[in-house]
């Protein structure tokens, strides 16, 4: 669904755009947050999000005022001028949220987002994805940290050989250890 891999089959449509022959107007709907930043090391962190920000068009003067309002929402906003690579694992993940709303994306795709982060970071990221806009935007998570995803959840799928093997919404779940016996059971026996 995030362009980044080829389907092998099958369609995938994102706002009515199919990826595989729209994948720039695709691209210009989403937001990507992953255990891969998809920052670049040798940039500063002003330049990382100037350069993402221009390729997603945006106007200068808005994306000046979104840098500066995104760094002080991820608490990055001393380090605009230091490099990637200097940053910790925990950093890098909260610039890659800055990176990943600056456009302010219709769809936000989250996978494994957690991986490497530290609490403080876990818990900005917790904030922002509660304080979003949820009234205009579909969030897709993609997690083994069976707690949290249900926590940020309206509706649980569990995916199983690239098929959809279970869903439910998320008030249906009521014991999150019946929900591991669930999954357990979906994915072993299958």
């Amino acid at each position: 669904m995030s362009t980044l891999v080829s389907p092998t089959s099958g369609t995938v449509k994102v706002h009515d755009h199919d990826v595989r022959e729209s994948p720039i107007e695709v691209r210009r709907l989403i937001g990507i947050i992953s255990h891969e930043t998809y920052l670049y090391q040798d940039l500063t962190a002003r330049e990382n999000l100037l350069f993402f920000g221009r390729m997603y068009g945006m106007n200068k003067d808005k994306l000046e005022a979104r840098i500066h309002e995104l760094t002080e929402e991820v608490g990055l906003q001393y380090r605009l001028d230091d490099r990637v690579g200097t940053f910790s694992r925990g950093m890098k993940q909260r610039l890659s949220i800055a990176r990943a709303i600056l456009h302010d994306p219709k769809i936000l795709f989250l996978d494994e987002p957690y991986t490497g982060l530290d609490q403080h970071a876990a818990a900005t990221f917790d904030t922002i994805l509660k304080e979003l806009d949820v009234s205009d935007k579909t969030q897709v998570m993609v997690s083994h940290d069976l707690e949290r995803g249900i926590a940020l959840a309206d509706k649980v799928v569990i995916l199983f050989g690239g098929r959809i093997v279970f869903e439910t919404e998320k008030d249906a779940i009521k014991d999150i250890h019946e929900f591991r016996q669930t999954y357990e059971h979906y994915v072993h026996e299958v």
